[in-house]
């Protein structure tokens, strides 16, 4: 028997550079998955600004509510057309809060969905390298 240790072949990487090749090509898989559940960035952004435009509609109901108050208090009217009109104001802001709450939780569950099944897929793909 020959006592020589046994040589790489030339032109073929060594073990540990495949090695680091493989661990690299994982790397590079978990960063891709890694930035698809950061693009949730745009959707709270979206969110946040149509709470901050419902808020904008919620001090506008507000500002002419104050001026019907102003009004009934200045002038003797018809109290029941006021609250009537009052009511319907009431109503309209109701609506319009309500629809816009149920769209952004639609989105906050849309968004959980999504990051859900990316922590699936991400659990298979370490199941699978392990």
């Amino acid at each position: 028997m020959n006592e020589e240790t046994t040589r790489d072949l030339p032109g073929k990487p060594s073990f540990e550079e495949r090695v680091f090749a493989r661990f690299d090509t994982v790397d590079s898989r978990l960063e891709k998955l890694e930035s698809r559940s950061y693009e949730t960035k745009p959707v709270w952004e979206r969110a946040l600004k149509e709470i901050l435009e419902t808020r904008q509609d919620v001090v506008e109901v507000k500002s002419r509510v104050g001026v019907l108050e102003t009004e009934v208090a200045s002038m003797r009217i018809d109290y029941g057309a006021i609250r009537s009109e009052f009511e319907d104001l009431k109503r309209e802001l109701i609506r319009q809060l309500s629809r816009r709450l149920d769209l952004v939780l639609k989105t906050m569950v849309d968004q959980r969905d999504d990051i859900r099944d990316a922590e699936d897929r991400i659990k298979q793909i370490e199941t699978k390298l392990a």
